[in-house]
């Protein structure tokens, strides 16, 4: 019989954990939280302090009654959730269903390795109440506002809507981003790059239009640049100065939850849910067979840390001495400077150990798991590498009235480089550009002068990344929270996400509108932050938790009470198509989704009849000559195909253009980036695409 039982949130957790403690160890599963508030009621008793009123959360009999048996024949409980506010709530709740006495029930471990979690069966300790009562506000709060709020919104808006703390600045994020879009209005400016040669062979090397008259070029119209071409005639063009430096790049830091989920947003396509579930399993455990069996591949994964243990960064110096060598390995342990407002209760992502090579586990890992793994993996060896050594060169270079600056850059040793390159949100990489030998005094010989009209860009919309990155910055959600928010605000029909950006619905703007006119509070993005440090200092045992609730509750309840008298039912415009409905007759409507829109009966739901709404793109299919439309895979990912499906099978991934490859014949198709859109063919024998709009 086992002498101990060991509860953990997971199976694939409890299957790991097995196999490092043992016949005297028995080892179960929670399936996560046992116990929550009643989702038929309010469960929250704002007359006495607050109390929440928890009940076993439906489905879950079964499993708290295993656990009871389980707990009855064994003589130490040891309780082995996840190390954060969730986990340590979870442990809570069961210490309270399995009547464990006051005492040290709990253990946590930042990796499921085996050391790791032998050390802690050793070291036993106290449920820290302070941390359960930050997850206690949090999901109180969660609750006054969700059931107060969101039937406000049902009468006065349309039913199935909710209302957050988090959500709700989220949707404003992103709705206030649409309206700056909207309102912006281009400006015209020009610039000028002259490509000159030095000597008498040699290709042609850019430079930029600095100075004009000793000033910041301002030319905002063809005229201007006519009158700078102009004093650029005959004007000899003469090297005034040459800068050399050797500049060096350090790494990026090892990944925080946000920083994992921008990344992964950006280099794999993930969406931040997809990215948690992948690092969940990572996390857990995955079985390599042979002697070592299941095994965490990485530390826990819902952190704000950059801070890396130091056994860690021991072994991972010990890897680059082998791997690359001793000018790889920095002379100390490389830190990372953290934020001041991090909780910094757990150390940075990474390996559990360096030495599992992403190629070795490729067999046993899926798709999603090797290259979330390898991006982990990479991202952390980078960290802890030497820093890139770059040799600079700035040449300023006078004609007439102008001066021009031609820089060139060269790695002189790659360091980090050689494993990792940090992704970007669409700004430009610098160009690593090789300029001639020059002397300063040197003539140049002018090949053409490139004058471009440009316009001021809007501010781009969000994506993932940007719109993870936004609410780390302003401290609104923690690492555990922007996944789910990401999440509801689509599924709630607030935004649309569009070719990775988000784009707020008529039904998001109306929501934000009313809240921001009714419940500022609710909305305003630093008040949502200040009530998460509030939650931090609760953690930290310098606030207790009702006061916070109370202090919330007071103001929130006068302004409920008041917005129900004063918000008039708001009618949401719905725009009438001239399709029928094929089951009553009646005009469909167009809808908006989680996918965007789509065609819809107004009988709902007495009809319940819905169709796509298909978007024309104005390009005739290659194959039948019908026309190509958009279309939604049911996750939600874009592709094309043609109207006449099935009778015609054409589909691409990417965008159809209007014309064919000049060198093949093939269809060609659009692919845009930050330096602007590009025809390329598909073929992959034919290597041809020409730029048709550059970025401006």
């Amino acid at each position: 019989m086992a002498h101990t039982l060991v509860i953990v949130e997971s199976p694939a957790k409890a299957k790991t954990i097995g196999k490092f403690l043992g016949r005297n160890f028995l080892i179960k599963s929670s399936m996560g939280h046992v116990r929550d508030l009643p989702k038929s009621q309010f469960g929250v008793d704002v007359e006495h302090g607050f109390e929440p009123r928890y009940i076993t959360i439906r489905g879950k009999g079964a499993i708290v009654k295993d656990l009871r048996e389980a707990a009855q024949k064994c003589q130490r409980i040891l309780l082995a959730t996840d190390p954060d506010r969730e986990g340590e709530a979870i442990a809570w709740h069961l210490s309270h269903l399995l009547e464990l006495p006051q005492g040290p029930v709990r253990i946590e471990f930042n990796e499921i390795t085996r050391n790791a979690v032998q050390e802690a069966i050793k070291k036993p300790r106290e449920i820290d109440q302070n941390r359960v009562d930050a997850q206690q506000a949090r999901r109180v709060l969660d609750r006054l506002v969700g059931y107060r709020l969101s039937p406000l919104l049902w009468r006065k808006v349309r039913k199935g809507l909710s209302a957050g703390r988090v959500q709700s600045v989220a949707v404003r994020l992103i709705v206030d981003r649409e309206r700056e879009i909207e309102a912006f209005e281009p400006e015209e400016y020009w610039s000028l790059t002259a490509w000159l040669l030095s000597g008498d062979d040699g290709e042609a090397f850019p430079a930029k239009l600095y100075k004009y008259a000793g000033e910041e070029p301002e030319i905002k119209n063809e005229d201007q640049m006519r009158a700078v071409l102009a004093s650029l005639e005959g004007a000899a063009y003469t090297v005034t100065q040459i800068k050399r430096r050797e500049r060096r790049k350090n790494p990026a830091p090892p990944f925080t939850t946000s920083t994992l989920q921008q990344e992964a947003s950006r280099k794999l396509n993930f969406t931040a849910r997809r990215t948690m579930q992948v690092a969940q399993q990572l996390y857990e455990g995955i079985d390599l067979g042979g002697s070592e069996g299941p095994v965490g591949l990485i530390t826990y994964i819902r952190t704000d840390s950059t801070r890396i243990a130091a056994v860690a960064q021991l072994e991972a110096r010990d890897f680059l001495m082998e791997r690359f060598g001793p000018e790889y390995v920095p002379e100390g342990l490389r830190q990372f400077k953290a934020r001041s407002d991090i909780q910094d209760a757990h150390e940075a992502i990474r390996p559990t150990s360096i030495w599992r090579e992403p190629e070795s586990l490729k067999n046993v890992l899926t798709r999603d798991q090797f290259r979330l793994y390898n991006l982990i993996w990479e991202r952390f060896v980078a960290s802890q590498m030497q820093a890139a050594v770059m040799d600079t060169t700035t040449v300023d270079i006078s004609a007439g009235p102008c001066l021009f600056r031609a820089s060139g850059s060269v790695i002189k040793f790659p360091g980090y480089l050689r494993v990792y390159q940090e992704g970007s949100d669409g700004e430009g990489r610098e160009q690593e550009q090789r300029l001639p030998e020059l002397s300063e005094g040197e003539v140049l010989r002018l090949q053409s002068l490139e004058p471009k009209q440009h316009f001021t860009q809007p501010p781009p919309r969000y994506t993932e990344a940007t719109l993870v990155k936004t609410m780390e910055e302003l401290g609104i959600g923690r690492p555990s929270t922007y996944a789910p928010t990401i999440e509801t605000i689509l599924e709630r029909g607030y935004v649309i996400r569009e070719q990775k950006q988000f784009i707020p619905t008529e039904l998001g703007r109306v929501v934000v509108d009313l809240l921001k006119e009714h419940f500022p509070d609710i909305i305003d993005v630093e008040f949502t932050a200040h009530m998460e440090q509030q939650l931090d200092e609760i953690e930290a045992g310098k606030l207790p938790w009702r006061q916070v609730v109370a202090e919330f509750y007071g103001p929130f309840s006068r302004v409920l009470e008041r917005a129900e008298k004063e918000i008039a039912a708001i009618e949401l415009p719905e725009e009438v198509s001239e399709e029928k409905c094929e089951l009553c007759g009646r005009n469909l409507v167009v809808k908006t989704g989680r996918f965007g829109k789509f065609l819809a009966c107004p009988g709902f739901p007495e009809c319940r009849f819905t169709k796509p709404l298909l978007e024309t793109i104005g390009v005739t299919c290659p194959k039948c000559g019908g026309e190509i439309v958009a279309r939604r895979t049911k996750k939600g990912r874009r592709f094309y195909g043609c109207q006449n499906y099935p009778e015609c099978d054409y589909v691409s991934w990417e965008k159809p253009a209007g014309r064919d490859c000049p060198h093949c014949g093939t269809r060609m198709v659009e692919k845009s980036s930050r330096h602007g859109v590009r025809l390329i063919c598909p073929n992959k024998e034919c290597a041809y695409e020409e730029m048709v709009q550059e970025a401006r």
